[in-house]
């Protein structure tokens, strides 16, 4: 699949045709005669082909006059996987604007984290998606109002402020709009399904993917490395503490078929839009997992791999620089131990909170609070501790930005000017924090013992060399080769 897709037409129409859930949130289909928009598996009865037009977004079909399906609920279908796989400033303004920057600072302020001028970014947004970076924030702000309609109830004013709206009339408005329902009907024809919160005051979702999803080494590897009082698996389900723009967060989340269950319990509801968001990160939900697959297929050593459990996503993080600072931890030593020096140092400068389920202590201490801390209060090697603190140093000071908004190539050549970072600790950055889909790790000892196994070459070059035919997706290839081993990373904990 590629850029723009929702410019070949007789490819989308087979895809309607089809009811093709594989592209739901790659292009959006406008019927002409209803002024309705659906998502490309849409269950009712496809129209004429003369009838139909499509968009590359929600916000370009808001924007065209059409409304919002309400069999398919194409609002809530996955994210488009192109915003996971690129790194250029159009799929790094969509980052950015689902993590609600826009909502926070403006359009200026996507501006200057992108370094470019606001014409600049609205120029290349409205070419590539239809609508502009306001309009875009206003499609992920109708969706997370009918997301609090439909799941709490909450009164409409706070709802209204919650989704990142300026007032309850553009709130309402907004909603007749995209919707063709006030808010207090759309509450109304909420479905009922689903188990109510057992929490006080929590959020309960669901947070759609593309089939197939294994969960096995995304729990997995979540679980195996979680760090005591910020993660644990509890009841067949990950949980961790989450450290958002206003506020804090708890997060449970539990693996299902044809979707993640999701109970969010939030200090301050503003933060559920970017809460979200980086739990949908974390999980590389909006992966395309048929093309990934496709293309490491291709391979005969890696094709039964693939067969055997296909779906695999790459465990990702909701902190880049909180993973960072795990990365620095994990070098030369066992899973076991790195976890052991991350949980001394949330005990020791963690900030504190209260967990209604119990088990959850503490946020990941800050990059503030890391730089502040005594360098030989840290039990590791000279040379590590260097490395720590100069890394959490530039993390605190700005200089050094591993967010979303980042440019991949140069975040690299930052994090590899730092002292004491080496091919190892910057890929396994960019894989995990950075979300580069091609970060590759050849110097890793469980990708050399694969890759012995398997017959494939075992030194760095030309494994390096060999894998060059498994790009854009060689951190999917790192999954499949990890899995090979029986390291608990890769099993849903029992």
């Amino acid at each position: 699949m590629q850029k723009g897709m929702h410019s070949d037409t007789e490819r989308c129409v087979r895809a309607v045709q089809s009811k093709d859930a594989r592209f739901d949130g790659w292009f959006f289909t406008a019927v002409l005669t209803t002024r309705i928009y659906c998502r490309p598996s849409c269950p009712v009865v496809p129209p004429k082909p003369e009838n139909m037009t499509f968009y590359p977004s929600a916000a370009a079909c808001q924007q065209a006059g059409f409304r919002a399906c309400k069999r398919c609920r194409p609002d809530t279908s996955p994210g488009s996987p192109e915003w996971n796989q690129r790194a250029d400033l159009v799929a790094r303004a969509m980052r950015l604007i689902a993590d609600g920057i826009v909502d926070r600072e403006g359009v200026p302020g996507l501006a200057s984290r992108l370094g470019y001028s606001t014409r600049q970014i609205e120029r290349q947004l409205r070419a590539e998606l239809g609508a502009g970076p306001l309009a875009l924030a206003r499609a992920q702000r109708a969706q997370t109002a009918r997301l609090l309609i439909e799941t709490t109830p909450l009164p409409m004013a706070e709802i209204a402020f919650a989704a990142g709206f300026s007032s309850i009339r553009t709130f309402n408005d907004t909603v007749r709009e995209v919707f063709a329902l006030s808010p207090s009907e759309l509450r109304t024809r909420a479905p009922k399904k689903g188990t109510p919160a057992s929490t006080p005051g929590a959020l309960t979702l669901r947070l759609p993917f593309r089939a197939p999803l294994n969960p096995d080494n995304l729990f997995g590897h979540l679980a195996a490395t979680a760090v005591p009082g910020v993660e644990e698996w509890r009841d067949g389900a990950y949980r961790r503490t989450l450290r958002l723009p206003y506020g804090h967060g708890i997060v449970t989340l539990t693996p299902n078929p044809d979707h993640i269950a999701c109970r969010l319990t939030l200090s301050d509801l503003r933060d559920l839009t970017v809460a979200i968001s980086r739990c949908r990160r974390m999980l590389d939900l909006d992966a395309d997992p048929v093309a990934i697959d496709d293309q490491l297929r291709t391979d005969p050593v890696l094709a039964p791999l693939v067969d055997k459990a296909p779906g695999r996503r790459v465990p990702r993080t909701v902190d880049e620089a909180e993973f960072a600072v795990r990365a620095v931890l994990g070098q030369q030593v066992s899973t076991a131990a790195a976890r052991t020096h991350a949980a001394r140092l949330v005990t020791a400068h963690g900030e504190p909170l209260e967990d209604p389920e119990g088990g959850l202590t503490h946020l990941f201490p800050s990059p503030q609070a890391l730089a502040a801390l005594d360098p030989q209060s840290l039990a590791m090697p000279r040379t590590r501790r260097a490395t720590f603190t100069t890394l959490v140093a530039q993390l605190a000071e700005g200089s050094l930005n591993l967010g979303v908004e980042g440019d991949w190539t140069e975040t690299r050549a930052r994090l590899l000017a730092l002292p004491g970072f080496g091919a190892w600790t910057v890929d396994v950055i960019a894989m995990r924090a950075l979300g580069d889909p091609d970060a590759f790790l050849p110097t890793d000892l469980g990708i050399r013992k694969a890759a012995q196994e398997l017959g494939l070459p075992s030194t760095p070059a030309a494994l390096t060399a060999r894998a060059a035919a498994w790009r854009p997706w060689r951190a999917y290839a790192v999954q499949y080769l990890w899995a090979t081993d029986s390291h608990p990373i890769n099993f849903l904990p029992v």
